[in-house]
């Protein structure tokens, strides 16, 4: 069963939700994206290489859902597609995650510097950023919310252009155009909740895998957590579909 990512409390479930286009809410969605200028051009510069790259890969052109993982450690961030619910999820391309601030582990406060790991989803597309373009991500989520600093758990985490960060997933400035064209594209198609997932590690990375063990080694709470993202990992690697994913009252994932 697959996830679009929405989480609400009791029960703190993702909600699937099913693709359900609408050429109403398509075309209003895109020709708001364009009525920026900025926006139109980019549409323009990077819309027919982004339809000859998915015909070179026999992908169908739009993509109607995405999904997007991320690895801290690797510098990583894949872009994954699919026009169905019923299809298997295709790898369409891999960026370089050109800059990274703080460490391995969760955010949980703000100023920790910080990039989040967990399961989340895009709540913003900003074509005014400071950083070029940017992709708003609903942290904190219900995880956070039980597992963060109550007062101040911070916000505003972003996957943008610019290559520079203090907590968020930067990519280079073509990489943000191609991946805002393609996230728009799926927002108008009724991907309303792109997931975005973001993971410690590759986990099937034996260097990566190793680093992870030396750094949690005596953080038993940081295993645990690590452990239950990894079998949200583990679920997509097997059958290229998401799980439906929830959060008990100790702010934990579970695989429903």
């Amino acid at each position: 069963m697959d996830i679009f990512v929405v989480m609400k409390y009791l029960p703190l479930l993702f909600v699937v939700t099913g693709l359900w286009s609408n050429c109403f809410a398509q075309n209003s969605f895109i020709d708001l994206q364009k009525s920026n200028s900025k926006i139109a051009s980019i549409f323009k510069a990077r819309e027919d290489s982004l339809q000859k790259q998915f015909a070179a890969e026999q992908l169908q052109w739009p993509p109607a859902q995405l999904y997007i993982r991320s690895f801290k450690y690797d510098s990583q961030l894949e872009v994954w597609v699919r026009n169905s619910n019923e299809e298997k999820f295709r790898l369409f391309k891999t960026y370089k995650v050109c800059a990274l601030s703080g460490g391995l582990g969760p955010k949980r406060i703000e100023g920790d510097y910080q990039v989040p790991e967990g399961f989340y989803y895009i709540n913003m597309f900003n074509p005014k950023s400071s950083y070029h373009l940017s992709l708003s991500l609903n942290y904190p989520n219900p995880s956070d919310a039980i597992l963060s600093d109550t007062i101040k758990p911070g916000g505003e985490i972003y996957i943008h252009g610019g290559c520079v960060t203090v907590g968020c997933i930067p990519i280079n400035d073509k990489q943000i155009e191609e991946l805002y064209v393609l996230a728009s594209y799926a927002k108008s198609s009724g991907e309303d909740f792109i997931p975005v997932h973001i993971f410690p590690i590759r986990f099937n990375n034996p260097k990566s895998l190793g680093y992870f063990a030396k750094i949690a080694k005596d953080d038993d709470e940081y295993i645990k957590f690590a452990s239950r993202v990894k079998e949200v990992y583990d679920y997509f690697e097997a059958h290229k579909k998401l799980p439906l994913i929830s959060v008990n009252a100790k702010g934990e994932y579970i695989i429903l």
